[in-house]
């Protein structure tokens, strides 16, 4: 495995594979460290949001729910989550103990995230795609 740009863990490349073609195939290019990590990631996110599917989107793991939920990937130093700006900024205080911009926490390989922090956060963005939804409907509606 090589390093890319800004440090993300490049993949093996084998013909027709640049782009993983699931989640399983992105993990499992990962060294032993990040893919444990990403993986526990991946189980915290999916208790938190069952009806969420699982795409490889930027070349890397999303999860949508009614738009864009979640998303990780593994760099040559850390794994990052990506929920968005909106979940960052109400939860600023519990992740201060983290590297964080505006909508990405960034964290050791070998230093996981908090299962309850992770499902704290994806149920949040649930309900604010909810209301986006919602919100969409109403408009529709009352046309």
């Amino acid at each position: 495995m090589g390093h890319g740009a800004k440090g993300r863990i490049c993949m093996k490349k084998a013909p027709n594979s640049a782009i993983p073609r699931d989640v399983d195939a992105y993990l499992a290019a990962l060294p032993r460290d990040a893919r444990a990590t990403l993986q526990r990631l991946r189980r915290a996110i999916k208790a938190a949001a069952p009806k969420a599917s699982e795409t490889i989107s930027y070349r890397m793991p999303m999860f949508k729910y009614h738009g864009m939920l979640a998303g990780f990937a593994a760099f040559r130093d850390h794994c990052s989550l990506f929920m968005g700006p909106s979940v960052m900024k109400t939860y600023r205080k519990e992740l201060k103990p983290y590297d964080t911009s505006k909508g990405t926490i960034r964290f050791p390989k070998d230093k996981p995230l908090p299962t309850t922090l992770v499902k704290k956060l994806v149920r949040s963005k649930i309900k604010e795609n909810d209301q986006r939804l919602e919100k969409r409907h109403s408009r529709l509606r009352s046309r």
